[in-house]
């Protein structure tokens, strides 16, 4: 599918999500000469791309073509700094997407100085093959062909999930974006615990990664609800009964994974308030 991209699409923070989105953006056709990135220190392989597509890299904003879009991918720790370096892009109220966690879209209203069509975004990881998931919600000005573009954008990633409140955003940031180091440590714990009991570590990494993996895709390619399949693989009275006995107990899984996900939660409002 073909980007409805007419103009300038100003991509700030090239990093890993940035990298992610642009990848995906040349993966569905966009021209090269219609993305210009702004990063100080790109991760060699985003370098890479940017140099073998002859993607302009931090040009002066100031002497840039109004662009159509901006797309934020910066870290919330070096916002500040990337959006007053980048303050010429605002001035003429381009289409603004935010993928930084915490950041309001009154933040991204006010860096335009006025009602700017902000949307903000909260994609995940795997967007880096192809895999993410991403929630979406727009801000008033933000009309139905700047809705699609921004759609089909963050889609080139992934799958996207529209919202009508922004509040939600937090608890997506909880859940989906910062999810996938849960299922890396969760990993990391069970390549421990096959080590525990006599697996080398080789064969441990081997054994955990292939089973977190094929267990994601399995739920994937089959549309079956995780409690259906959790059954399906139980036998009673079995090797994974007894497992799940510990894992479903009143002090198991279910409850540090709602204190963790209630941690994350509250940092992302914290991160909103800053």
């Amino acid at each position: 599918m073909k980007l409805p991209l007419a103009g300038t699409l100003a991509l700030i923070g090239a990093g890993k999500m940035g990298g992610a989105l642009l990848e995906g953006w040349l993966r569905q056709g966009i021209d090269p000469r219609q993305v210009v990135a702004f990063d100080p220190h790109p991760p060699p392989e985003v370098a890479a791309v940017l140099n073998e597509r002859n993607i302009r890299h931090n040009p002066d904003a100031a002497a840039l073509e109004p662009p159509e879009v901006v797309l934020v991918a910066v870290k919330p720790q070096f916002m500040d700094e990337a959006l007053m370096q980048a303050k010429p892009l605002a001035r003429h109220q381009p289409l603004v997407i935010s993928v930084a966690a915490g950041k309001t879209i009154a933040t991204f209203e006010q860096w335009c100085d006025g009602d700017a069509p902000v949307v903000r975004a909260m994609p995940n990881t795997p967007a880096a093959v192809g895999r993410g998931i991403t929630a979406m919600v727009a801000n008033s000005q933000v009309d139905a062909a700047q809705r699609a573009l921004a759609l089909a954008l963050l889609s080139a990633v992934g799958e996207v999930v529209p919202l009508e409140e922004e509040a939600l955003l937090d608890a997506v940031t909880a859940v989906s974006g910062s999810g996938p180091a849960y299922v890396f440590y969760l990993t990391e714990c069970l390549t421990e615990a096959g080590r525990a009991i006599g697996l080398d570590e080789a064969l441990a990494v081997k054994l955990a990664r292939a089973t977190v993996a094929g267990a994601g895709e399995l739920m994937r390619q089959s549309g079956l609800a995780a409690d259906v399949l959790r059954q399906n693989v139980t036998s009673p009275k079995g090797t994974t009964q007894a497992a799940l006995e510990v894992l479903m107990a009143a002090d198991g899984l279910a409850p540090l994974m709602r204190r963790a996900v209630a941690a994350a939660h509250r940092r992302s409002k914290e991160l909103g308030k800053t």
